[in-house]
């Protein structure tokens, strides 16, 4: 007999509840656990990141963002750590380890439906690790809710400009962000990561307001958004960059600049005033570097911007759009809200609007 929405909603309340009364030290339990099954499954130092995730995934969680991130993490560990072989053996242990520091609460049939999730997952994430250790080695504000954070894998991240990874804080785990990178792949490694705290946002919270350099995060596998140039193509560029957003479109400006072919970039960047252009230094260093590059502010509430500068970053970007010029766009939802029908309507092929899509997949 199929379960109803409200049968769904019960477990999962009854779910969360359970995992809420769970300490994030139960990880040193499961991996006792899993070593009592199977020794050398897994590595000590990785249990709490699994743990925590397989927990996450388990009791199910509303957005499909963490979703996809948690999926993207658990495949590629059950590939690295050759755990698909003994999914039973890592879910025995789970199940003893909850049951030991929970209340009763329907583990068994939902961790059923994680696994199956996870071995669908895995089949596709490709080899790799399933998460890089990385140091904080700067952090910077330069605005109240936004911070710019530089870290350094400790292992190299094989990424793309426009690509986005997840982003998991000890102080959080088991809660994954997406985050893309703001800068091409670098000689020394480090990886430059734009956020802004969002009020449900408790791993963003964290990342602006209590994170300090020397400490430790994790980044999951990279994934592909819809947002990387295509190697083929040697297209003029429009890029709309709103807040954040601008992220994955400055890392597609430096991956121009590492390798010029000739093309023409105009990087749009919208903001409601001009103090709320957060990177306008490395962005005026960029546009003086190259005269390839034209960077076009738009306001959105700025009275004393000039008029050409006046309006949504979209309708400012269409003012200098040209034929044949491949349209990148990233932002806030309300701005992508739409985004794409407003460029047909404008005459645009639609195999030349990028948009992040796939945050949700």
């Amino acid at each position: 007999m199929p379960t109803s929405i409200d049968d769904d909603y019960s477990t999962h309340r009854s779910l969360a509840a359970a995992w809420a009364s769970v300490d994030v030290r139960a990880a040193g339990d499961f991996w006792c656990s899993l070593e009592d099954r199977r020794s050398g499954l897994l590595r000590h130092r990785d249990a709490p990141l699994f743990f925590t995730a397989l927990g996450q995934l388990t009791v199910g969680v509303d957005d499909p963002a963490h979703r996809a991130a948690l999926l993207l993490v658990l495949g590629r560990a059950y590939r690295h750590f050759d755990l698909l072989p003994h999914a039973t053996t890592v879910g025995d242990a789970l199940l003893a380890t909850v049951a030991r520091h929970g209340p009763p609460a329907p583990w068994r049939a939902a961790l059923g439906r994680a696994t199956q999730a996870i071995r669908e997952a895995a089949a596709q994430v490709g080899d790799g690790p399933a998460w890089w250790h990385v140091q904080v080695i700067g952090h910077e504000r330069p605005s109240p809710d936004i911070a710019i954070l530089t870290v350094r894998p400790w292992r190299r991240l094989p990424f793309q400009p426009g690509q986005a990874v997840p982003v998991c804080t000890p102080r959080q785990p088991g809660q994954w962000r997406w985050l893309s990178p703001a800068n091409a792949p670098r000689a020394d490694g480090t990886v430059e990561l734009h956020v802004r705290a969002v009020p449900a946002g408790t791993v963003s919270h964290d990342l602006v307001h209590e994170v300090r350099p020397d400490e430790q995060l994790w980044l999951g596998p990279p994934g592909d958004v819809g947002l990387s140039l295509d190697p083929a193509r040697t297209d003029d560029l429009l890029l709309v960059a709103g807040g954040t957003g601008l992220a994955p479109l400055r890392a597609l400006v430096e991956q121009v600049a590492a390798a010029p072919d000739g093309r023409r970039v105009t990087l749009v960047v919208g903001a409601r005033a001009f103090l709320d252009l957060y990177d306008a230094i490395a962005l005026d260093k960029l546009q003086c570097a190259h005269d390839w590059l034209t960077v076009v502010p738009a306001f959105s509430a700025d009275p004393c911007a000039e008029p050409a500068e006046q309006g949504d970053a979209l309708t400012i970007a269409l003012d200098h759009h040209l034929p044949d010029q491949d349209i990148y766009l990233c932002g806030p939802p309300a701005m992508l809200a739409g985004a794409r029908s407003r460029l047909l309507a404008h005459g645009i092929p639609a195999d030349r609007i990028h948009l992040p899509e796939r945050f949700t997949r």
